[in-house]
């Protein structure tokens, strides 16, 4: 397992690499379709490989729930369950600690996205005014609890209560046996104030030395060779402590690392996050964003020295009828007036929807609830996406970027 640095650019902190595995190569910048249960959905592992990605990316927390990893085990791990010849990646179901917990009670994503303009940040300037915002916001109560053992779940499908410790999490990883793998960590909100923030990342940062003391007791001294194990970096929007948190991970005997957690109120906090971040890190080994996917964030953040990238926003816009044409225009195939479109989604798109299929057919597809639409159109976004992360790496070879 290694990664190696190819080219730095000399106009950014933008980099081309090289990730080899024993299951095969990754060419970073790259971006990780997530295939939450062991598959794109709407997709199998073959057109995965079609369209020309070399890695996805499950969870952890919901492959515990069904089929459980005992059973991927027994199959032969993830590559042989789901039959991909490619890398595989797991998160920690820490992002679960996340979106289960705080980000259900507070209505929100990594990114809040409550501040939109300038009249809305100042009218909730002042904390009181805020806090009655907030409390506005909030949305469902939490299905977990968070204690310095671990954390205790509500199975959202039997309503048993679960447990998932950094030990868990790792031994749980090593049975799908992926070969990137990440550190069990407490995935804050961007509405958590900055000594709950402080909190949660000193309990990340035992929580990181438990994960890579679990690697060491599996495997003997020394930590799994054909895994890569990812530390993560939490601190929310607060700069002291994205700095404490680089510092300490990055001193740590990770193979890469993850930049989670809270990522701001706007998406130029998350870029100032990154600004603060990125510099403390070594510079010979890959830095993940986790969670965000969206083209106009991929070739500021790469700039900025990101390697890797996973979401599920192309997947999941594509099975709401939503086709991507570029970093700023997307189109709804459930509109009627795309029912009389001959054209194909994209006229210089060359992915299988676009060559064969007109929107119209697309449109219908859509609009009858047919899977076969929104395979259609998850074939075409991820398209999208791969030929946007290929041609920034074209600019960063032609020193472009």
């Amino acid at each position: 397992m290694a990664f190696k640095v190819l080219q730095k650019s000399k106009k950014s902190k933008a980099r081309l690499g090289v990730i080899k595995t024993p299951n095969g190569v990754l060419h970073t910048p790259a971006f990780f379709p997530v295939a939450t249960l062991a598959n794109l959905k709407t997709l199998d592992s073959s057109d995965i490989q079609t369209l020309g990605f070399e890695a996805v990316l499950c969870n952890t927390y919901h492959l515990m729930l069904k089929p459980g990893s005992k059973i991927v085990q027994k199959m032969g791990g993830l590559h042989n369950f789901m039959n991909f010849k490619g890398i595989v990646a797991t998160d920690s179901g820490g992002f679960q600690v996340f979106s289960l917990g705080s980000g259900l009670e507070h209505g929100v994503g990594k990114i809040a996205k409550i501040f939109p303009g300038k009249a809305k940040a100042k009218k909730t300037a002042n904390w009181k005014e805020l806090s009655s915002f907030l409390e506005s916001k909030r949305k469902k109560k939490s299905l977990l609890k968070i204690k310095e053992e671990g954390v205790y779940f509500q199975n959202y499908l039997s309503g048993e209560e679960l447990f998932l410790s950094p030990e868990i999490s790792i031994q749980i990883q090593q049975e799908l046996a992926a070969d990137i793998i990440f550190a069990f960590d407490e995935c804050t909100s961007p509405l958590h104030d900055k000594d709950y923030t402080r909190l949660a990342l000193e309990r990340t940062h035992r929580w990181a030395l438990r994960c890579l003391e679990q690697q060491q007791k599996a495997n003997g001294k020394k930590r799994m060779a054909k895994q890569m194990l990812f530390g993560i970096i939490q601190g929310g929007e607060y700069k002291d402590l994205r700095e404490k948190s680089a510092k300490f991970i990055g001193s740590l005997d990770f193979d890469g690392f993850g930049i989670g957690g809270s990522l701001g109120k706007t998406k130029n906090k998350m870029y100032q996050i990154l600004d603060w971040t990125i510099p403390l890190l070594p510079e010979n080994k890959p830095r993940h964003l986790l969670g965000i996917g969206h083209l106009e964030d991929f070739e500021k953040a790469i700039k900025k020295g990101v390697d890797l990238f996973d979401c599920v926003y192309p997947t999941r816009v594509a099975r709401h009828g939503v086709a991507i044409l570029s970093k700023t225009q997307n189109i709804n195939l459930q509109k009627s007036i795309f029912l009389q479109d001959k054209n194909p989604l994209s006229k210089d798109c060359l992915c299988p929807t676009c060559q064969n299929y007109s929107r119209a057919y697309v449109s219908h597809l859509i609009r009858a609830k047919e899977i076969t639409g929104m395979r259609l159109l998850t074939l075409h976004n991820l398209y999208f996406f791969k030929n946007f992360i290929e041609n920034t790496r074209k600019c960063i070879k032609l020193g472009k970027i």
